[in-house]
Parts: structure tokens; C-alpha cells; sequence
């Protein structure tokens, strides 16, 4: 009994073999490179030929603020902004489970979910065919005789953050509704039955039972989003960029791309990625702790 059950065991672990290879590979061997944020780095150099500079590029962070604290501000406005729409895939999961009509159901969910596994790039394609001054949206404008702005929505400096939310839900409400669904299907069905025979209605159990059941999902949700303020992704924001929005879309990732990349100050690059991962860690375990307090339940 021993020898089957420590054979299962190995079975799992050599399935979980390659996860673990991947996230070592990717996410804790990269982090010995950030021993150049205290170099100098030229890639023609070898290791021992860097200059070393110390905490020098740690003091550029000081030294560039305003840059910093608009792409920080770019940054944090857009996490804030998914925050407060994050009860959207809840009330559509929601909505979607009182719709009794098997097909219909299928045929939203499936619409739904489907822009999640879209790459940003045709979103990209896509959008432009709609939303660029000579695309459908103002064409249809103009042979409606209706004024048609100069700029278009996706030049609108004023409105970059609500655009990219608008896409961002777009592509994710789907792919969140899922988790939701699931959650509704672990309610105890017992409790709908027993509330039908009190008397409550659809919204009352939606109130009543619907939505204390799909509370802790919510909650685990929100804390993890909240964690990752810093990252609101990158893909996203390079595909929409340009100079008429500069100022606006470029959040942290980019610029640490544009850094790294563009401008090819590998070392300062480094040293954004460094604090911005240790900014995203302490992020964690001050939601861990809230999570503690608040539920009692850590979600690590």
C-alpha cells in the first residue's frame, strides 16, 4: 500500500516537473541579474571588465522623479481603475446564470470569453479598423452628417485610461466570469430550495444567497488585484502607443522597456525592475496580512 502510494506521488511530481522547471527558469535564475544594477552594463564587456558604480543608478531613480512619478501615476491610475470595475464580471456571471435557455447561455459565454485568448495585437488591428479617423465608427459619422472630432479616440489624450479600460474589460470579462460560474456551482443548491419555499424571489436569493456565496471569491480577487497594482501588463500598452498618448500610457512596465531597450541603460533598467518586484512583494504580504484580519485566511 506504501509502495503504490509513494509511486502516485512520484507519478504527480513528474507531472509537475516542468511547471516547476518553467517558473525556475523564468522567474528566480533572471534574478541574479540583478547584480548589474550595481555596474555600469555594456554588453561588448565581460563581467569582470564592468565599472562598478555602486548605488549611482539607484540615485537616478531621485534624480528623473518627474519621469517616474508620471509613469507611476499612469500606472496606478489604470490598476485603480480595473479595481472599481472589478464587480462587472461578478454581476455578469450573475446575470448569465439566470438565463435558463442552454444554447443562449453557451453562445454568450462563449462570445464573452473568446477576446480573452485574442492577442493584443489584432485587439490592436481590430480597434483601428473601428476606431481610426478613417475607420467604421467616424465614417459612419460623417455619412450620418455628424460632427466628427479631428483626433480620434485612439489620439484622445483625455481619454486614454477610460479607452484602455474599456478594451481591458472587454478582454477579460469573460475569462473572470468563468471563475465566478464555478463558484455559483459549488452553492449548495439545497439553500435556493429552501429560500424558493420562504418565499424569496430572484433577487432575493441572488441577495440573500447568490452573493454571500460568491463574497470570499470576490474578496480573494480584489486582494490579488490590489497586489498587483505595479503590474497592469505591457502588451497592452505598446501595441496602443503613440505620440499623441505618450504621456498618458506609458505605466511602468513600458518604461522600463523603453529604458532598457530604447535608450539602452541596461543597468537603470535593472534597477526599476528590482524596486518595482520588491514594491509588488511587500504589496502581497500587506494584502496577505488584510486578508488575515479582515477573513481569518491567508491567501498565500
Amino acid at each position: 500500500m506504501t509502495f503504490k502510494r509513494n509511486r502516485t506521488g512520484w507519478r504527480y511530481f513528474l507531472i509537475a516537473m516542468p511547471f516547476m522547471i518553467y517558473v525556475v527558469a523564468f522567474y528566480f535564475v533572471p534574478l541574479f541579474g540583478w547584480i548589474y544594477s550595481f555596474y555600469n552594463y555594456n554588453p561588448a564587456l565581460s563581467f569582470s571588465q564592468l565599472p562598478y558604480v555602486g548605488l549611482d543608478n539607484f540615485l537616478k531613480i531621485y534624480n528623473e522623479w518627474s519621469e517616474i512619478y508620471r509613469v507611476l501615476k499612469n500606472t496606478l491610475a489604470m490598476s485603480f481603475l480595473s479595481i472599481l470595475v472589478t464587480p462587472l464580471p461578478l454581476i455578469a456571471a450573475i446575470m448569465l446564470n439566470e438565463v435558463k435557455h442552454g444554447k443562449y447561455k453557451r453562445f454568450i459565454q462563449t462570445v464573452t470569453t473568446l477576446p480573452n485568448f485574442i492577442s493584443w495585437i489584432v485587439v490592436f488591428a481590430l480597434t483601428f479598423a473601428v476606431f481610426s479617423n478613417e475607420g467604421l465608427y467616424y465614417t459612419l459619422l460623417r455619412n450620418l452628417h455628424l460632427d466628427v472630432p479631428v483626433i480620434g479616440i485612439m489620439g484622445n489624450n483625455g481619454a486614454t485610461w477610460f479607452f484602455q479600460l474599456g478594451l481591458s474589460v472587454w478582454k477579460s470579462i469573460g475569462w473572470t466570469m468563468i471563475i465566478y460560474i464555478a463558484a455559483i456551482a459549488g452553492i449548495d443548491n439545497e439553500q435556493y430550495e429552501a429560500a424558493r419555499i420562504d418565499g424569496a424571489g430572484k433577487f432575493g436569493l441572488m441577495r440573500h444567497i447568490t452573493i454571500p456565496g460568491l463574497a470570499p471569491t470576490f474578496f480573494v480577487l480584489l486582494l490579488l488585484q490590489i497586489s498587483n497594482l505595479l503590474n497592469n501588463g505591457f502588451d497592452q500598452y505598446f501595441v496602443f502607443y503613440n505620440s499623441l498618448v505618450a504621456d498618458k500610457i506609458e505605466v511602468l512596465d513600458f518604461y522600463i522597456y523603453k529604458v532598457g531597450w530604447l535608450i539602452s541603460d541596461y543597468s537603470y533598467a535593472t534597477v526599476l525592475g528590482m524596486v518595482k518586484s520588491l514594491l509588488g512583494i511587500a504589496l502581497l504580504f500587506a494584502v496577505n496580512y488584510l486578508s488575515k484580519k479582515t477573513k481569518g485566511e491567508s491567501i498565500l
